[in-house]
């Protein structure tokens, strides 16, 4: 189910570094080198598999760019969110 925009909000606050736009919450992560970078999309990839949730993903050079809607609801969801923070949790380890 879509969330309401004030609960998209409330969630946003709680997350580092992701930002709305449009209907999909984005965030860029940096990193050392492409090999960094390659590492953790191919991670997010493995995330994104097992929960059957899969953010669109641009990969340049060091960087590597997400962004997270639920496509069926057409707009946010908690699944997102929660996708959100499991990606954080890979970039802190």
């Amino acid at each position: 189910m879509m969330l309401e925009q004030k609960e998209i909000q409330h969630r946003l606050s709680e997350l580092d570094g992701w930002r709305l736009e449009g209907n999909m919450i984005t965030r860029q992560f940096v990193f050392h080198d492409f090999r960094e970078a390659m590492k953790f999309a191919n991670k997010t990839a493995e995330i994104a598999e097992e929960n059957d949730h899969h953010p669109d993903m641009l990969i340049s050079y060091n960087k590597v760019e997400l962004s997270l809607t639920t496509h069926d609801e057409g707009g946010l969801t908690e699944m997102d969110f929660d996708m959100a923070e499991k990606i954080d949790r890979l970039k802190k380890a």
